[in-house]
């Protein structure tokens, strides 16, 4: 049984990449894993100010939910991220969470990262920088197994990922950890 962590970027409750998120979530229980979702709306955090402390102390010097946060992700051996695609990257609030993960740099290894976004366009522009934020944090870190990918392009309006292939995908992945 693995420890499986997901985080959800997107700040609409029920939108298409918390469907998404769920679907890798029943797959991932399904198959006999502990999965635990992380709503990043639903946390306190405040913005990274680049002052480096957290190098030298392993954590942030903020007193929000970052902190939190940083023990479950060195516990998890997979962590999952899911966010829709706001202006070809991922949202505010997702780019807020990995800028304050900044306190596991050296700390985090040996981890499997899966990715989903969604979309309202079908575009691989879109996929490409969307992908590549996600990815560039977990390239900082020693022996991390990029696992899977999944994209949901053309599902703008509320619920609609679950038109798409994506819908299937996202379980299927969560699934096959």
């Amino acid at each position: 049984m693995k420890k499986v962590l997901i985080i959800c970027g997107s700040p609409r409750k029920d939108g298409n990449s918390d469907i998404l998120a769920q679907q890798f979530a029943k797959g991932a229980e399904e198959a006999g894993h502990s999965v635990e979702t992380i709503y990043i709306r639903d946390l306190k955090l405040g913005y990274c100010i680049g002052c480096m402390s957290c190098i030298k102390t392993g954590k942030c010097f903020q007193q929000d939910d970052a902190n939190s946060i940083h023990h479950k992700m060195l516990n998890a051996d997979v962590i999952c991220f899911s966010s829709p695609v706001y202006y070809y990257s991922v949202s505010a609030q997702m780019k807020t969470f990995i800028d304050r993960m900044n306190p596991l740099y050296g700390r985090m290894k040996d981890k499997d990262f899966y990715y989903m976004i969604t979309a309202a366009e079908d575009d691989n522009a879109q996929i490409g920088r969307a992908f590549d934020a996600m990815e560039g944090f977990a390239d900082c870190f020693d022996n991390i197994r990029r696992c899977g990918r999944v994209y949901g392009g053309g599902a703008g309006d509320k619920g609609t990922i679950r038109e798409t292939s994506a819908f299937n995908e996202a379980y299927k992945m969560g699934k096959n950890i």
